[in-house]
């Protein structure tokens, strides 16, 4: 019995014995992860940890490369591209190759309206109730009708992106003025997006069939939209065509199409407004600025106030009119309205006291009489002119009529769908 309990108590002791064991390795185990895990100690000064240091910028070579920008060679001014025109025929001149045209340079021609307060025009009114001044001076009236006469008019479409929304009731605006054109009159149609594209469509013509193919072919088209460019261009074209054959009796008119925003053109608005004075041709502008930022900073315009106050001058700086559509509803009426004023207006003619050709500009007013029992008389016509150069001269040499246009290249047409 005693045998058995000393056993007993014998493998009791190794258990403990192996249990201690184990506990003393796992112990030895863990103290020996815990100070791997410590930061070792240092002696005498202590040492002061090294930032990181960025890694070096490899040099861009690739084509993502930035390079810092430069301010390059202004470009060349802007050159509306016409259709190409057959070669005039010498026998089908208006007048004789080489010819000499006398005429009196100094006279100058006014194209007026006459309207009451609510816009209509008023007719009837005789040549002794106008009165015509320049700088302040009374002229004398040289000749006055009220004859409808031949309009010679450019139609400027701005076709850049903005215009998209409104673009389909534009087209049909366009071609209801295109539809009233009467006999004699000679319309020429221009597409305007960027300053390097400005783009003759279809040249003057008095085809309505070959303009509404033109109006068909314009479309929509990106880029920096050059409205002052292309102003520019088209009242050129209009007071050049057939300028000196003896066909100046013609009204000159341009009507432009816009939201009025220019963004980069290649002429500044004083060169639009100083050119304009020189040429006798009123402008008619439809602006649609209705979708255009109207905030404006501390000193500056909204990009609507900058469209409108251009719109506005290029109207009233040439006796024409400005319209601003508030729905294309609006259209057909609008179309209608400058189809009337364009024939209902008085053509009056002086020859100014001033006869100096010195480039100066000279403010022009109309006055009509205002009988006591009428409603209000407002005359509009253009707001001044340019004189003539000096070494003008009164002799013109005139050659065939042609197109006065600088040559480029040929105009593309619609891309394909």
């Amino acid at each position: 019995m005693s045998f058995s309990i000393s056993k007993f108590l014998r493998n009791r002791r190794q258990v403990v014995v192996l249990w201690l064991t184990v506990l003393a390795a796992l112990c030895t185990i863990i103290a020996g992860v815990s100070s791997a895990q410590q930061r070792p100690r240092t002696t005498g000064a202590t040492a002061t940890p090294t930032p990181p240091q960025p890694a070096p910028t490899p040099a861009q070579t690739g084509p993502g490369r930035r390079i810092a920008p430069q301010l390059g060679e202004p470009p060349p001014p802007p050159i509306l591209k016409p259709k190409p025109t057959p070669t005039p025929d010498p026998n089908s001149a208006e007048i004789d190759e080489g010819s000499t045209l006398k005429i009196n340079a100094d006279l100058v021609t006014l194209n007026v309206r006459v309207i009451d307060r609510n816009n209509r025009p008023i007719n009837g009114i005789g040549k002794d109730e106008f009165k015509i001044y320049e700088d302040g001076v009374q002229q004398r009236v040289f000749s006055f009708t009220q004859e409808e006469v031949p309009v010679i008019y450019g139609l400027a479409v701005d076709t850049s992106g903005s215009l998209r929304p409104q673009f389909n009731q534009v087209l049909d605006a366009a071609k209801s003025i295109i539809n009233s054109n009467k006999p004699g009159d000679e319309t020429f149609l221009e597409r305007f997006i960027s300053s390097d594209k400005i783009e003759t469509v279809q040249d003057f013509t008095p085809s309505k069939d070959a303009l509404l193919d033109g109006l068909d072919n314009l479309y929509i088209e990106g880029g920096q939209t050059a409205v002052i460019d292309g102003v520019y261009l088209a009242a050129e074209h209009v007071a050049e065509y057939k300028k000196g054959t003896g066909d100046d009796r013609r009204r000159r008119a341009l009507i432009v199409v816009t939201d009025g925003e220019d963004r980069a053109s290649f002429y500044p608005e004083s060169d639009l407004f100083k050119h304009l004075r020189e040429e006798d041709v009123q402008i008619y502008v439809i602006g649609f600025v209705s979708e255009l930022d109207a905030d404006k900073g501390f000193i500056r315009k909204s990009p609507k106030e900058k469209a409108i106050s251009l719109i506005n001058k290029m109207a009233s700086e040439t006796g024409g009119r400005a319209f601003f559509p508030q729905s294309i509803s609006e259209l057909p009426g609008v179309a209608n309205e400058i189809v009337r004023d364009m024939r209902t207006q008085y053509v009056i003619s002086y020859d100014p006291t001033n006869k100096a050709h010195d480039g100066s500009y000279r403010a022009i007013k109309v006055v009509v009489d205002q009988p006591a029992s009428s409603d209000k008389r407002i005359a509009l016509t253009r707001s001044g002119r340019t004189a003539s150069a000096p070494g003008a001269t009164a002799n013109r040499p005139v050659t065939p009529a042609t197109n006065n246009v600088r040559p480029s290249t040929n105009v593309p047409r619609r891309p394909p769908q």
